[in-house]
């Protein structure tokens, strides 16, 4: 089942990730603290047990009520870049996002971008990933393509998982910023 937006408004809420707080420039919480809970991010917690996975909740911060669609969250670029024509260019997220066991995300290119020819590629987040995402978007236009910090670029589609019972534990959790592949 995909979650609508008021599923996941809700389950931001349950989190204490919503706490009708605005995330603009004037706001006093940086980018990316969360409104939530403390939420582990030492090394050693990358083996939580499944029950506290649950109980960690489904955070996304800084949480922006624009980006919020019918059946997805637009994530939103960290910083100014320039997607250069025929190259696949790696694009760091404004938001930290933790997903529990029971979600899992895939990532889409927003229209407004699809149509410019941005395309994205390696765009499916596993239950218990935490960190900032690396999008990985490939202009494929005629025209290099600017990004500016806080434009939203893909679209984050929540998709329940059930009787799942295993988290990702992958080289990317608790990434802060891009992060290349192992060959580099």
């Amino acid at each position: 089942m995909i979650l609508s937006a008021s599923e996941i408004t809700a389950r931001l809420h349950e989190s204490g990730c919503i706490n009708n707080q605005s995330d603009d420039s004037r706001s006093t919480v940086p980018p990316l603290t969360c409104h939530c809970p403390a939420t582990p991010t030492r090394e050693t917690d990358k083996s939580i047990s499944p029950a506290s996975a649950v109980d960690r909740g489904f955070i996304i911060s800084p949480f922006s009520p624009d980006s919020l669609q019918p059946a997805s969250y637009d994530l939103r670029v960290a910083h100014d870049q320039v997607l250069p024509q025929g190259i696949c260019s790696l694009v760091p997220t404004l938001e930290w996002v933790e997903l529990p066991m029971d979600l899992a995300a895939t990532l889409r290119c927003r229209s407004s971008f699809g149509r410019k020819g941005v395309l994205i590629g390696a765009g499916f987040v596993d239950p218990g990933f935490r960190g900032q995402l690396t999008l990985c978007l490939v202009n494929m236009g005629a025209m290099d393509v600017p990004l500016h910090q806080n434009d939203r670029v893909v679209q984050m589609i929540m998709h329940e998982v059930k009787g799942g019972d295993r988290l990702y534990e992958g080289r990317y959790q608790d990434s802060h910023g891009v992060i290349h592949s192992k060959e580099q």
